[in-house]
């Protein structure tokens, strides 16, 4: 196996994370179109707004401690005390390090006229690196064979989540986006661990056609909602400026929230595709 892979992917997350934080918070341009998209999400219709509180507010210490019981018992069931331990590790360590930054390191500078609870610093989204770590850690933790039935259900729930946080006004885009690169460089980092210590067995069976069309599907929605929030935020952005509709910079940030949620998670599974 190719060890620089996991490296290489941690890298890239972190400073995925690092550039969008460069970038939404610490310009004028990019706190402008962020604040922006917050007040476009009060135009969402309400049964979309009451999807999101409901989906998110199902998000507590309880459900979090129940997903880690989960997969830690799939681990051992398995009598993978190894999986176990970078599946449950993925997660604590993405809580400890948005925490973290999100509450002692990141800086928001206040370059853009703001009041009330907009004027804090928010990135990177717990909500969504929690999502996001108990995909990663369910990929980890999952038998070959059953990874498929399990990303039917996980992972449109982890990618709903970055997007709801926008719609009920939790958090930024850049939240969201940071949030996936964190998270997809922890569960590179656990990877890189396990494949150090020959964890990791190639898969060497007949390859699931319904996984590969799942796939492509999500890779076809990845693309086509990245494209999406381009058209949207290219000629509203370039016609009015930093002035552009409130409503069309949350429905470009809402996409963009979504793209970056399914190349994160496209992105670990692809470097897991044939590993037990």
């Amino acid at each position: 196996m190719n060890y620089r892979r996991w490296p290489a992917v941690a890298a890239a997350g972190f400073s995925f994370a690092a550039l969008v934080y460069i970038l939404a918070v610490l310009t004028k341009a990019g706190q402008t179109i962020e604040n922006a998209a917050l007040r476009g999400a009060d135009q969402a219709n309400v049964s979309d707004s009451d999807t999101a509180w409901h989906s998110l507010g199902q998000i507590t210490v309880y459900s979090l401690a129940a997903a880690v019981v989960a997969v830690a018992a799939i681990g051992v069931l398995r009598k993978r005390w190894d999986l176990t331990i970078a599946a449950v590790g993925v997660i604590v360590a993405g809580q400890l390090t948005v925490q973290a930054l999100k509450r002692f390191i990141l800086p928001r500078p206040a370059l853009v006229e703001v009041t009330g609870d907009y004027a804090h610093n928010s990135l990177p989204s717990g909500h969504t690196t929690i999502a996001m770590t108990v995909l990663f850690a369910a990929i980890i933790v999952v038998p070959w064979k059953w990874r498929g039935v399990m990303l039917f259900f996980v992972l449109p729930w982890a990618t709903a989540i970055g997007q709801y946080t926008l719609t009920a006004k939790w958090h930024r885009l850049s939240d969201t986006l940071a949030a996936d690169g964190i998270a997809l460089a922890l569960a590179a980092i656990a990877s890189w661990w396990l494949q150090r210590k020959g964890s990791l067995k190639p898969y060497t069976g007949p390859s699931r056609k319904g996984r590969v069309v799942l796939v492509v599907v999500w890779s076809s929605i990845a693309a086509a909602t990245a494209a999406l929030g381009l058209i949207l935020w290219g000629f509203s952005l370039a016609n009015d400026g930093l002035n552009a509709d409130e409503w069309v910079i949350y429905l470009g940030a809402g996409t963009f929230a979504t793209a970056g949620s399914l190349t994160a998670a496209l992105t670990f599974l692809g470097c897991w595709r044939r590993i037990e």
